[in-house]
């Protein structure tokens, strides 16, 4: 297995032991008559719900030899995922899933808070070991 796999594997049981139900894995969606998917492996895109809260979570691990590409990619897929969400499920919240060790080692860059803060990206930081969430944090 993959590292990327190993990631989303671990976001998904941390994700049902917090008490959500994952209902797609990987969601589907369709912007302008075009599929969005997201790969297979910890890029996986999917969703879930509790207590009628509904979030959809992008998966990263930021572990590519140019971090600043892997960013780049991501915030692309994440904004063609909030215009898809907005469209068809609005009510579903989008959060970028991170490890806690890649969120301490990337998101404290001040290129990275940039980023989040202009483009209101939701994160989750989640303990892939000890399968917990660290944090959620909403713009």
């Amino acid at each position: 297995m993959s590292r990327r796999d190993d990631l989303h594997f671990f976001l998904r049981r941390t994700l049902e032991k917090d008490g959500w139900k994952i209902t797609d894995d990987p969601l589907v969606l369709v912007l302008e008559k075009t599929l969005l998917k997201a790969d297979i492996g910890a890029e996986k895109f999917f969703i879930a719900n509790k207590e009628n809260q509904k979030i959809a979570v992008e998966v990263k691990d930021f572990d590519a030899a140019s971090v600043i590409s892997e960013l780049e990619k991501t915030m692309g897929q994440i904004q063609l995922y909030q215009w898809a969400l907005e469209e068809q499920e609005p009510q579903r919240r989008l959060f970028l899933a991170v490890s806690q060790p890649a969120y301490l080692k990337h998101f404290q860059k001040p290129i990275f808070q940039l980023v989040i803060k202009r483009n209101k990206i939701n994160l989750l930081v989640y303990e892939p070991i000890d399968e917990v969430i660290i944090k959620w944090i909403t713009h």
